[in-house]
């Protein structure tokens, strides 16, 4: 048991952070789900915060560079990169405020257990019950705060001042870790046009609305327990939105962007299928277990970036203050303006 639920935080750890950390122990991930399942979905929820957060907002980061949009049939596809920076608070996790049912922590007991994002030392020691003999440790965290998120995106101009650009990942059959597979579109509308017609060429700034929706889809199979029911999975999905207002300005090659806006993301987490929670009699088993539905992020946000165009080659920059604060780096290639 403690093997596969390992291989499941493995698995969001590399999807969140892309990165090759060193992972806690075995035995302490197997700890979060001791008790009931309810009690399990709780501790994982809140270990778990700063990697959904982060990378909620990575998927609602960088559909844009500038106000401009790009002239019909003109493309571009660029490659960035965001890096969400964990705030204090949130790298770890007060366990008597969870509401846990069947488990406390044992007397004299720190607390503030890490999160995924915290230090790397012992969770809060945990006792299931009032057995002394059920006691437990709850996960270190990786000692990392920064989480990175990838974007792939294809731009291309319409008609009107338009412009639209899609993010898409096939499904990857990822062999233990699952299947996963990304969609996301989003538009570009330039505001001074549309109002002011060729008026609005004589104005010495470009001002843009964009729109981004992204969903994250993962379904990871799982082998828990010694007759493990072969639907056993767990079933994940990210969804992100955002809207903004852009301003930018064209200096020759170099483009500025100032925009401010509005940003959602969600994470729904589903254990599915038949598990058995209590070692000592596994006769005791839960279909379907326990699902954590949590709005990671809900606010506004501003952003201050660039665009560097050289002839078909570009790099591209910004940082962002929202419930995180984050940076964007990339490049891209394209044709035209």
């Amino acid at each position: 048991m403690e093997k596969k639920f390992r291989a499941l935080r493995n698995t969001i750890v590399l999807s969140a952070f892309l990165l090759p950390f060193n992972l806690m122990a075995q035995d302490e991930v197997g700890g979060v789900f001791k008790g009931t399942p309810a009690d399990a979905g709780k501790l994982a929820g809140a270990y778990l915060l700063p990697a959904t957060t982060g990378f909620g907002l990575g998927l609602n980061s960088m559909w844009y560079s500038s106000a401009k949009a790009k002239n019909f049939l003109r493309f571009d596809l660029r490659i960035t990169a965001s890096g969400a920076f964990v705030p204090s608070k949130d790298k770890t996790f007060d366990v008597t405020k969870l509401g846990l049912t069947s488990m406390a922590p044992v007397a004299g007991a720190n607390v503030n257990s890490p999160t995924i994002a915290g230090p790397e030392q012992d969770g809060t020691k945990m006792q299931v019950g009032n057995d002394p003999s059920k006691q437990f440790n709850l996960p270190e965290g990786i000692g990392v705060g920064v989480v990175p998120a990838p974007q792939v995106q294809l731009t291309m101009g319409l008609p009107k001042n338009i412009d639209i650009s899609v993010r898409y990942t096939p499904t990857i059959d990822l062999s233990d870790f699952g299947k996963v597979d990304l969609f996301g579109v989003g538009a570009k509308v330039e505001v001074l046009p549309l109002v002011l017609g060729k008026t609005g060429k004589m104005l010495p700034f470009d001002l843009a609305v964009a729109f981004g929706y992204t969903q994250l889809k993962w379904n990871i199979p799982l082998e828990v327990g010694q007759n493990p029911d072969p639907n056993q999975n767990i079933d994940v999905k990210l969804k992100g939105v955002s809207v903004d207002a852009i301003i930018s300005k064209k200096l020759s090659v170099f483009t500025p962007f100032f925009s401010l806006g509005y940003n959602k993301s969600n994470t729904h987490i589903r254990a599915l299928g038949t598990y058995s929670f209590d070692d000592t009699d596994p006769s005791k088993t839960y279909t379907n277990p326990f699902e954590i539905k949590n709005t990671d992020v809900s606010g506004a946000k501003a952003s201050l970036g660039f665009q560097l165009q050289l002839a078909f080659f570009r790099i591209y920059g910004a940082y962002t203050q929202a419930k995180y604060s984050y940076v964007n780096a990339g490049i891209g290639f394209g044709i035209g303006n």
